[in-house]
């Protein structure tokens, strides 16, 4: 049975759409979580060809992500049908940018905790090739298979991944995150982390610094290039 979402949350672009970033919220909270970040990066006019879509998750046990704190425990109690349903919403998420007019290289994939892992494991295995993926305070989600997964759509091997992690996590294990990086990294993918002391499983305003950095340079407004010739 497919799971019911609402519709995302949506922040149109402020000029000219050429890009979007769709970008998922972490466990417990919905797509209006994160909206007051989005609504600070257009008031700073950096992302303003950029459409924003904040999804909501459906309700599901908590069982389908348990983030304990440990990380033998996270990934024991994985739901890989709940993972592979949400791979499978997001790509739907990709496809409908796609057939507005967007091209795949313009579309950034991310998110937070559980929406973080889910973007990890839908941008990696993705159909098409992304211009970005962005991983705050998460981990790989089905390591174990991941190479399997990743042979079956192998675009984006070369697609900048961001990962950022607080050093003080105790929801996500900040050392789990480090494992996923550098799995990733052992495999030859394109991943930078970055890592914040003092901070606990939440984000602050060096991090979203860096994030409306990443985006910007995965998706520089087209204007510009325009604008050049």
């Amino acid at each position: 049975m497919a799971m019911r979402r609402a519709p995302p949350l949506l922040f149109p672009a402020a000029a000219k759409h050429t890009a979007t970033v769709i970008f998922a919220h972490g466990l417990g909270d919905t797509g209006y979580g994160w909206a007051p970040v989005v609504e600070n990066w257009r008031r700073r006019e950096r992302l303003d060809e950029v459409k924003f879509i904040l999804p909501h998750a459906p309700q599901m046990p908590v069982t389908a992500f348990a983030l304990s704190g440990k990380t033998d425990d996270i990934r024991k109690d994985q739901d890989e049908r709940g993972i592979l349903h949400s791979r499978e919403y997001f790509n739907g998420l990709i496809q409908a940018e796609i057939d507005s007019g967007i091209a795949a290289n313009r579309i950034v994939l991310g998110g937070f905790s559980q929406g973080g892992a889910i973007s990890l494991f839908t941008g990696l295995t993705a159909k098409v090739k992304l211009a970005g993926i962005v991983a705050l305070s998460c981990y790989l989600p089905l390591d174990s298979k991941f190479a399997d997964f990743v042979k079956e759509n192998d675009n984006n091997h070369k697609t900048p991944i961001l990962m950022c992690h607080g050093e003080e996590d105790q929801v996500v294990p900040t050392n789990f995150g480090k494992m996923s990086y550098e799995t990733l990294k052992t495999q030859g993918f394109d991943v930078t982390m970055k890592l914040y002391p003092g901070m606990p499983h939440s984000a602050d305003l060096e991090e979203l610094n860096d994030i409306e950095a990443f985006l910007r340079s995965r998706l520089p407004p087209e204007a510009d290039k325009k604008s050049e010739l």
